[in-house]
């Protein structure tokens, strides 16, 4: 049996979120000391203070399309399923450069465009596999509530709407209606215990109302339920939604489905070489698994090879041989 409800001959996961190039950078622990900022968080910055950073790099930061919705939709096209992404993207070199990665992994895309340039993270790698994420939204903040209609989500199995969209509440209402609009079922990640924070005031309602599937990671989840113990933080994260999915990193993973929870053991032994993407990826297993009729457990399993194998690269992009071994799983 199934376990979500999906519309009948559905398949397509649809991510909507901020459509930004990464910047990758590797740095010492120092660097992030010397800012003065907390290692792990993601921060809104402007594009004068993205340049400043770069200035203070050992080196100049590689280059990869990235946002964590996009993330997510690529890693269901590698996967074999049906995927489209949803963003703003300025009419510059780096919108080009997106546009183009995009049609290259053959996902589906509905953009709009902005006079503002392409928005950009410069992700700070530490060497213990830690990145801190300096944000400048740029065209990706631009996107409007009267931009997505439900036909942005036309024939969508589900919606993964990333949490950076609570920075703008409007936009985020507006998505997580015309997703319902649609008939789709909406998966929503918390992002980060920043984004949680600032809109802990709404949160509850957004998700009584309109969210099917939790997605959060330790930090998120104890921003969003004020539970450090992973039991009682999954049973909080499960109260109004089919299914919540609690992520611990090295330990795997548990998911609550209507008051079950699933033990989810992590995929592989290796250290982390960089964590940037590995929650996205994740979503990318596990979504997959459950349109196309996995059990949790089996999901789970996916999702955790997803995470597993982004987890020994530099960025949020698997090489081809890491998802020849994920799609033995299947």
């Amino acid at each position: 049996m199934a376990v979500l409800t999906v519309t009948k001959n559905r398949k397509t996961i649809v991510g909507i979120g901020s459509a930004l190039v990464d910047l990758l950078a590797q740095e010492h622990n120092e660097f992030m000391e010397k800012l003065g900022v907390a290692k792990g968080g993601k921060n809104l910055v402007d594009s004068h203070y993205i340049g400043k950073l770069i200035s203070q790099t050992s080196s100049p930061p590689s280059l990869v399309p990235g946002g964590s919705a996009c993330n997510t939709a690529i890693g269901v096209k590698k996967l074999g399923g049906s995927a489209r992404f949803v963003g703003k993207l300025g009419n510059d070199e780096l919108g080009e450069f997106f546009v183009e990665d995009l049609k290259k992994h053959d996902v589906e895309s509905y953009l709009f465009s902005s006079d503002l340039p392409t928005g950009c993270v410069l992700s700070i790698v530490t060497p213990d596999a830690q990145r801190s994420m300096f944000t400048y939204l740029g065209a990706a903040g631009q996107m409007k509530p009267e931009d997505v209609t439900p036909q942005c989500f036309a024939d969508a199995a589900i919606v993964h709407v990333e949490g950076y969209l609570l920075f703008n509440r409007d936009l985020m209402l507006a998505a997580l209606r015309s997703a319902k609009d649609a008939g789709a079922l909406i998966s929503l990640d918390l992002a980060s215990f920043n984004v949680v924070e600032e809109a802990r005031d709404i949160l509850d309602d957004l998700i009584a109302d309109y969210v099917d599937i939790l997605i959060a990671n330790e930090d998120e989840a104890k921003a969003y339920t004020g539970q450090a113990d992973e039991d009682k933080a999954l049973a909080t994260l499960s109260r109004h939604v089919d299914i919540a999915a609690l992520k611990l990193g090295p330990r795997g993973s548990r998911v609550a489905h209507r008051k079950q929870k699933t033990i989810i053991e992590p995929m592989g032994s290796g250290d982390a070489v960089d964590t940037t993407g590995a929650g996205d990826l994740w979503a990318s297993g596990f979504l997959y698994g459950l349109v196309h009729g996995y059990s949790i457990k089996n999901s789970g399993r996916l999702a955790s090879a997803c995470g597993y194998e982004v987890c020994q690269v530099v960025g949020a992009s698997i090489p081809e041989d890491g998802w020849e071994r994920i799609r033995k799983l299947k």
